[in-house]
């Protein structure tokens, strides 16, 4: 899995003359109002990673992320793949960012057993708990590890934040890309930063179950 963009994005250039548009190779590059915070609200509205987020729009999870940091600017053809991608209209991404509550707001969401969001993947099956809780701290999900051996996997997994893993039931071995595979067992769990590439593969005879817990 490659992290070069799929089209080009321009970094901001800094000149005297403020509000203009930058242009670059032909295209005007916008330059809005806290457009980033905007995208990644969104994104955590739908419940998506910035890998899901990237495979539905066309543009880079590195690209992504520097877009919701305010790193870079995209270019109108950005846009367009975000607008599609996300399956908004170009007015909800350029409304201004709703502003988050200091006092805590009481919310709360109850997944029953069997009742979450499935989002199956080639390795893994996931299922999304709290689904109905936008702009989330964390991402839980309950998961069958469908890999049984990291061969499966075309690349590491990387994605932005850190992951808590819980193993519920059967055995599974866990790579990261600076230590060694180390195997877990039912009760066991682990945590880790998610920018560290990753996999988990099933290592007993049935599909282990394990929770993650996305931050």
């Amino acid at each position: 899995m490659s992290d070069e963009p799929h089209f080009l994005i321009e970094e901001k250039e800094k000149t005297s003359d403020q509000g203009k548009l930058t242009l670059a190779s032909g295209e005007a590059t916008l330059e809005p109002l806290e457009l980033g915070k905007r995208v990644k609200e969104i994104r955590l509205s739908q419940n998506l990673t910035l890998e899901e987020a990237s495979k539905r729009t066309g543009l880079a999870r590195s690209t992504l992320s520097k877009i919701e940091n305010e790193q870079i600017s995209p270019t109108f053809a950005a846009v367009q793949k975000l607008v599609q991608g996300l399956g908004i209209d170009i007015p909800q991404l350029f409304a201004k960012p709703t502003e988050q509550r200091a006092q805590a707001s009481g919310r709360r969401d109850i997944t029953r057993l069997g009742e979450g969001k499935p989002h199956p993947t080639p390795t893994y099956e996931h299922e999304l708990l709290a689904t109905q809780l936008s702009q989330k701290k964390m991402i839980p999900y309950r998961t069958r590890v469908c890999a049984h051996s990291f061969s499966e996997y075309q690349d590491w997994v990387r994605h932005d934040g850190e992951e808590f893993l819980f193993v519920l039931s059967g055995s599974v071995q866990l790579y990261t890309e600076f230590y060694e595979p180390v195997e877990l067992h039912s009760g066991d769990s682990a945590y880790y930063d998610c920018d560290m590439g990753h996999a988990l593969v099933s290592t007993s005879e049935e599909d282990a179950v394990v929770l993650w817990v996305t931050a």
